[in-house]
């Protein structure tokens, strides 16, 4: 995952009943977490800006990376559009200009 970027559009992996897609993508997050080699970010669009509110189990994850260092981002617009600025509790709020930039660096990984 090293020279890495994650692009997170949703709330949870894959198509299909949503509480096994949330189940997923909690795991691979608390398996990620756990190796050495981290990715540099997580751009969290769209739906995926859910993942970064205390609801979400997720996010608990997504702190543990934020504190070893992984940049946790979420697109203003998606908080915007949500209406979820006041409910963000892990990361900062970023914008498409940011994620373009980090593209442009690193790979990216689209998780949705």
């Amino acid at each position: 995952m090293k020279n890495k970027v994650i692009l997170l559009s949703s709330d949870q992996l894959g198509k299909g009943e949503k509480e096994l897609g949330e189940g997923i993508l909690e795991t691979f997050f608390t398996i990620l977490k756990q190796k050495e080699d981290l990715p540099v970010a997580v751009f969290c669009m769209n739906r995926g800006v859910f993942t970064l509110t205390e609801e979400s189990l997720v996010s608990l994850q997504l702190k543990e990376l934020e504190d070893k260092g992984v940049d946790i981002l979420a697109c203003k617009t998606c908080v915007d559009y949500y209406e979820l600025g006041e409910k963000i509790t892990v990361g900062k709020i970023s914008g498409m200009a940011q994620f373009i930039e980090l593209a442009a660096k690193y790979e990216v990984m689209t998780l949705s």
